[in-house]
């Protein structure tokens, strides 16, 4: 029998989860580690035991993780090019174009050779075919033509890898990440913007996870991955030098979205002619391809003039001035008590419950405009909550919560094969890995993924993840305190090859 259907025996030191203290401190662990975290590893484990108690581990997380924040992640050499510097991404996926627009011109000048060409004649010379790796292999050189979809992969990997071994990130960290990511989401799949995920991934989301909301919201708003996701880049001011006679005009694509669902919220006051008047300000914002931090102010697409916005005027003594205006806008929206509100809200709804108590969330709202947005503060007065202790305020594991979180019991987010089988899982469980087309990012309630067929696709995950995965005879040990008694029987009676799976795909282990 393989190693990986190591046979489940319930551990004599198993304690069933009734009341008790000793049974509380238990659902206080599995707490902590599966939302300040993202589920039990021997690692956190023994951080938790040596801890006074799971709230002072919890609490002691925020620092760790700000500190973590700002040094570099821990990137292996195979993924180590989604961190380049932002002028060699760009000039790499200037390649890419270059070589498949020399392999579409050959194919094209072949396909329309007459048919009694000399044999001796030379065919358009076209880039030397070099066979795609397959997903996750990046041991190989593919060469230009798989430059951006190998750039998709590495961030896929990178991530995974982050969320599901704490000893190379820190768990706190790696669930800010995720939390940021989404909130100011951008989609690997439309255009240029795979080329840059990982990076956004990195140096806007992770590095300002736990800093001030404004820093967040300006390194969000200049990076080329949202330049491009919601089309920033190509705005031009109707009554800017370049507008005479272009093809392009005003984009308010990012300017709607940025008040939406960056900061104030569907309901925080502002009108089609506020998203109008920030869509102007913000004219002249684009990609760099030449600047470290990938930004360029074009002042002949700036919108000159007055603007009002939210009552407040805007406005420059010429166009050459105006990035100045969206940074002013970007820090007004930033303290605004609605985009308080709105951080707030869903910040309660990831880590506490789907419906957060109006009380906890209007303190962290308060938190947030006292600390000028600082994250730091707003998470600790979270963790310090009674609500996110309250066994009554349950969460129901995201595809990605499960995936992270299964990978981190075995231990097998190193091999490739699970790479491919989890990103296929959170594809086919409809929450793609930096893949949410739309700019709302995907929710994290119980009602969009309690769903009847995804018990039976995360069973079938966990248990090819197990058969995959070499030595799992830990998972017993790890998963069964936390384990009820009826849960425990109905794994002892299935089948040894799955029962380890099953342990994955136990009801406990579907909640955080």
């Amino acid at each position: 029998m393989a190693a990986s259907a190591a046979p489940f025996v319930a551990p004599s030191h198993a304690a069933e989860l009734a009341p008790g203290t000793a049974n509380t401190v238990l659902a206080q662990q599995w707490r902590a580690v599966s939302r300040i975290g993202y589920g039990p590893s021997a690692l956190l484990l023994a951080e938790l035991h040596a801890a006074h108690n799971p709230q002072e581990w919890a609490l002691a997380q925020v620092d760790r993780a700000h500190a973590a924040s700002q040094t570099l992640p821990a990137l292996a050499p195979d993924v180590q090019a989604i961190n380049a510097p932002l002028p060699e991404l760009f000039a790499q996926w200037k390649r890419e174009r270059e070589a498949r627009a020399a392999a579409n011109a050959a194919n094209t000048a072949n396909a329309m050779a007459p048919a009694s060409t000399p044999a001796m004649a030379e065919p358009a010379a076209a880039p030397k075919p070099v066979a795609a790796p397959a997903a996750f292999d990046f041991s190989t050189d593919a060469g230009p033509l798989e430059f951006k979809r190998l750039q998709v992969q590495k961030a896929i990997a990178w991530h995974l890898r982050a969320c599901s071994q704490p000893a190379e990130e820190n768990p706190l960290l790696a669930r800010m990440t995720e939390f940021w990511f989404n909130h100011f989401n951008v989609s690997s799949g439309k255009g240029e913007v795979g080329v840059f995920v990982g990076h956004y991934l990195i140096n806007v989301a992770r590095k300002h996870a736990l800093g001030r909301f404004e820093d967040l919201l300006l390194a969000s708003a200049r990076h080329p991955a949202m330049l491009y996701y919601l089309d920033q880049h190509q705005s031009v001011g109707p009554g800017s030098a370049d507008a005479k006679g272009g093809q392009r005009g005003l984009n308010e694509n990012y300017a709607r979205e940025l008040m939406e669902l960056h900061t104030l919220g569907l309901d925080g006051g502002y009108t089609q002619d506020d998203v109008r008047a920030l869509a102007m300000i913000l004219t002249g914002w684009t990609v760099g391809p030449e600047a470290p931090d990938g930004f360029r102010f074009a002042p002949r697409t700036h919108q000159g003039g007055a603007k009002v916005l939210l009552g407040q005027s805007f406005s420059t003594l010429a166009p050459a001035y105006g990035e100045s205006e969206g940074l002013d806008a970007l820090r007004m929206l930033a303290r605004q008590p609605s985009t308080a509100r709105r951080v707030c809200t869903r910040l309660a709804q990831f880590f506490v419950a789907d419906r957060p108590a109006p009380a906890l969330v209007e303190r962290l709202r308060q938190t947030f405009l006292a600390s000028e947005g600082d994250m730091r503060a707003v998470l600790r007065v979270l963790l310090q909550s009674g609500d996110f202790w309250d066994p009554g305020n349950q969460l129901f594991k995201t595809p990605l919560d499960f995936a992270c979180s299964a990978l981190a019991g075995t231990g097998a987010v190193t091999d490739m094969r699970n790479l491919q089988l989890t990103n296929g899982f959170l594809s086919g469980a409809g929450q793609p890995l930096h893949g949410w087309q739309t700019p709302d990012g995907y929710t994290t309630d119980a009602a969009t993924w309690m769903v009847p067929e995804a018990f039976t696709r995360r069973a079938d995950f966990a248990i090819r993840l197990v058969q995959q995965s070499g030595d799992t005879s830990r998972l017993p040990d790890l998963l069964a305190p936390f384990l009820s008694s009826a849960t425990q029987a109905a794994v002892l009676r299935a089948r040894v090859p799955v029962r380890n799976g099953l342990l994955l795909a136990s009801p406990e282990f579907m909640r955080k």
